[in-house]
């Protein structure tokens, strides 16, 4: 039970470190052919032994499953376009699965702008990723507005990890 318990916070510490890499590097990135390159050759195989190729965890650890939003924007980032670019290598190399974006946005703002703000954030994830070869439709799309928040309180901080769109995956084949 305690070889389980320390397994998984293995896990999610590897997926947190993914995910600050992956942001980061997206700012550095120019998304040229190379990082794409790169990308094929790291979405082909799972990285991670156990982990089963086009699952939720293959993504998330693999891949990344969010990008994050400015302030009032639907509009992707140019810094979070490396992600979207590696989900669209993963979702070429993965052909049975299915995905949904969700979009969400922060607290401020009444439920009613929060939903069509994250409808716009899921819908523009879904264009860039059309954009780039993903057949639509293998993408639907929801949104949760301000209703399921990633972090609480009322600052920055939180506003900007809750101004996001998230890939999941719904259905892989066989």
């Amino acid at each position: 039970m305690r070889l389980k318990f320390f397994g998984i916070l293995a896990a999610v510490a590897l997926v947190s470190a993914c995910e600050t890499a992956s942001e980061e590097s997206g700012a550095k990135s120019s998304g040229g052919a190379t990082s794409s390159a790169a990308s094929a050759a790291q979405t082909s195989a799972p990285a991670v032994q156990g982990i089963k190729a086009g699952s939720q965890q293959d993504l998330v650890v693999n891949v990344g499953d969010r990008v994050f939003f400015d302030y009032d924007s639907y509009a992707v980032r140019t810094n979070q376009q490396n992600t979207l670019d590696k989900q669209i290598v993963w979702m070429k190399s993965n052909p049975s699965v299915s995905v949904q974006i969700e979009g969400h946005a922060d607290e401020r703002g009444t439920r009613e702008y929060n939903l069509a703000l994250g409808e716009r954030r899921a819908n523009a994830v879904k264009d860039y990723l059309a954009a780039g070869g993903v057949n639509p439709s293998r993408i639907k799309t929801i949104s949760y507005g301000k209703e399921r928040p990633v972090a609480l309180g009322s600052n920055e901080e939180a506003w900007l990890q809750n101004r996001r769109g998230v890939t999941r995956v719904v259905s892989a084949g066989s």
